[in-house]
């Protein structure tokens, strides 16, 4: 059965794999990590990966195998905290938008306001106002991407509220709160679902542009990107502490990415068949 599964959903399997290994290193990272990723070691600066330091030291003697361990605990829970926050507020905001007329023209001219505005530029300007934070970058990176899940709940709504089961619904006097959460939410779960993984993968991304900006976590709080921007200074010398978070951060956009699609042609009907 897992293997006609494999067979069947190979973006899937590619994805998800790429994406438990990932995850389970860096929820591991207080057992396997060999060293303690904020340890200064200045006698140890710059050492090439080898024997002891399998990816190298940094410009202050850290382990970046360590701090890219540890820094991919922030990094995956930023990025799935967007995921659900955003998701679950543009949900909520666009069954309004979709089933109400009279809230559809306001709410609309708002979340397109808001994606006027590149989502990098307001997440800086959001998180120049306020401490740096792994919470104040939560929220800088889920303001920008409700408006998308907004649209998109709302093209959905629009469609099934012209359903048969939707009229029937409302003639058998079910109130609204039942007819968006029984009979439309469910039905609008699939393309839901999808756009959950591409925020993440994009909220990873955004972290990693935040973190590189400087304006993003802490200099204490290791995250892939603060990693990739604290080693770009030294590059020329120690390209390893830029590459190794590099490609892990690559990978998990990467492998997010994949489980999307497959997830997407699973749940579509249409290309379910086909497959």
């Amino acid at each position: 059965m897992i293997w006609t599964f494999i067979r069947r959903h190979p973006r899937i399997a590619i994805g998800g794999s790429l994406m438990a290994i990932l995850v389970a290193l860096s929820l591991l990272a207080p057992l396997i990590a060999p060293y303690d990723p904020l340890k200064l070691n200045v006698s140890q600066r710059l050492k090439p990966p080898g024997e002891v330091y399998w990816f190298g030291t940094d410009a202050y003697g850290r382990d970046v195998l360590s701090r890219t361990l540890w820094g991919g605990q922030i990094s995956l829970v930023i990025a799935a905290a967007v995921a659900v926050l955003s998701t679950v507020v543009g949900t909520f905001i666009g069954l309004l938008a979709g089933y109400f007329r009279a809230m559809d023209a306001i709410v609309m001219r708002v979340m397109d306001g808001l994606m006027a505005i590149p989502g990098i530029l307001l997440a800086v300007a959001m998180l120049s106002l306020s401490k740096a934070s792994v919470q104040t970058v939560v929220i800088a990176i889920t303001i920008p991407e409700i408006p998308r899940v907004v649209r998109l709940v709302r093209a959905v709504v629009l469609s099934l509220r012209e359903q048969t089961f939707v009229s029937g619904a409302v003639a058998a006097g079910s109130r609204v709160p039942r007819i968006l959460f029984r009979h439309i939410l469910p039905n609008a779960m699939t393309p839901i679902i999808v756009q959950a993984t591409y925020i993440a993968a994009s909220a990873v991304l955004i972290e990693a542009y935040l973190g590189f900006l400087g304006v993003g976590t802490p200099p204490e709080v290791p995250s892939w990107g603060n990693i990739i921007a604290e080693g770009r200074n030294f590059i020329m010398l120690a390209i390893w502490s830029v590459l190794f978070p590099g490609l892990f951060l690559g990978t998990m956009v990467l492998a997010i990415n994949i489980l999307g699609d497959g997830v997407r042609d699973m749940l579509d009907p249409r290309i379910a068949k086909r497959i």
